[in-house]
């Protein structure tokens, strides 16, 4: 690894650690600046998620009074809950990235990409059709959520970009929070999924721990200015952001699986 491959990582965790704190799909920054100094796709892959671990443990503290304010606002007992769901679909997720070829799935990230992104544009009619947040009985919400947190943690230990995207928008869909607040749940499930792959992959993927070295310290930095960043912004202009964000990282995904 030479001084350019150097500073390339470092601007590129630097810029992930950023974006996945405000609205998650920073591993399209990390993945191909690791494919671009050498690294084969899938430990390239195993690499970057391992590499932005920090930054996703950094936007939890960097988010902490915003996960204050949900646990006062009574939600303490079910965000401890989501904690074992966020983990064992994580670790099912390594596991097939681990002992399954990745083409399927290639074909179908640019779809759930996508199709996240239209459901956070779209959040506000969607919730007139299945209920808003507010219409919910405790037991559906919780049922929704589990099963939320359940399926983008399955496709975070898998692949990961664009997580934070999914979890937001599916997020939204049953919890009646601000979207400062649902960020900041969304990086508390995006960590723990974080933590899962880490321990994984550092067992059984071929990680580049070099590269490890000079990602993981600038995303760690990135994602706490992220989060203190997503923390100051309007509803609006955040949700504004992740969905422009996210029709980006969902096009440059089908450009790559199609074109």
């Amino acid at each position: 690894m030479n001084l350019a491959d150097i500073a390339l990582l470092s601007v590129a965790g630097l810029a992930a650690g950023t974006v996945n704190a405000i609205a998650g799909g920073g591993s399209l920054i990390t993945f191909p600046a690791l494919i671009a100094t050498g690294l084969p796709p899938v430990a390239a892959n195993v690499t970057n998620s391992t590499s932005v671990f920090p930054g996703y443990a950094a936007s939890v503290y960097g988010s902490r009074t915003d996960l204050a304010d949900l646990a006062r606002d009574g939600s303490r007992r079910l965000l401890v809950s989501l904690a074992p769901t966020a983990v064992v679909a994580a670790g099912l997720g390594c596991a097939l990235l681990l002992l399954t070829p990745a083409k399927a799935f290639d074909v179908v990230v640019p779809f759930l990409v996508l199709g996240a992104t239209a459901v956070l544009a779209f959040q506000d009619r969607l919730r007139r059709l299945v209920g808003h947040p507010r219409e919910m009985s405790g037991r559906r919400q919780a049922f929704g959520l589990h099963g939320m947190v359940f399926l983008g943690s399955l496709y975070g230990g898998y692949f990961g970009a664009a997580l934070g995207v999914m979890l937001v928008a599916a997020i939204g869909l049953v919890l009646d929070q601000s979207m400062a607040r649902i960020s900041a749940l969304k990086n508390v499930v995006s960590a723990l999924g974080g933590l899962v792959t880490v321990l994984a992959f550092a067992l059984f993927g071929p990680v580049d721990w070099a590269d490890v070295a000079v990602v993981a310290p600038a995303a760690l930095v990135g994602g706490y200015v992220g989060a203190r960043l997503a923390r100051r912004l309007p509803s609006a202009v955040l949700k504004a952001l992740i969905v422009v964000f996210g029709t980006a990282v969902g096009l440059v995904l089908f450009y790559r699986a199609f074109l």
